[in-house]
């Protein structure tokens, strides 16, 4: 088993210049923290694993293909693997919980991608 403490996570790597933050890795899964500030660009590609999108603080439009959602604290989003995707609009510092399934780019690894 393993436990974290989101809240604690965040402000352990508040400062930190990376984007995401990969706090777990399992074969059938991998989660982060991911942050964008205000008027940034999300530069993301699309992904070959699945992944859910829980917004812990922040506003902005999430755009998956030709839709578009606004997304704040407490919404929920879920992106299939290999929609193009990425947060544009980022109207208040976006705090971003994301797990894949199964973990990051390891399908890409399995595919010779």
């Amino acid at each position: 088993m393993h436990s974290f403490n989101l809240f604690e996570l965040i402000a352990e790597h508040e400062n930190d210049e990376q984007l995401y933050y990969e706090f777990l890795r399992f074969p059938a899964m991998s989660s982060g923290i991911y942050r964008l500030s205000v008027g940034s660009t999300d530069l993301q590609q699309p992904h070959s694993e699945d992944e859910l999108y829980y917004i812990i603080e922040g506003k902005a439009i999430l755009q998956v293909e030709e839709e578009e959602i606004q997304v704040k604290p407490g919404s929920l989003v879920f992106v299939e693997a290999y929609k193009k995707h990425r947060f544009t609009t980022i109207t208040e510092d976006l705090k971003i919980l994301v797990i894949f399934a199964p973990a990051e780019y390891s399908l890409r690894k399995m595919q010779g991608e």
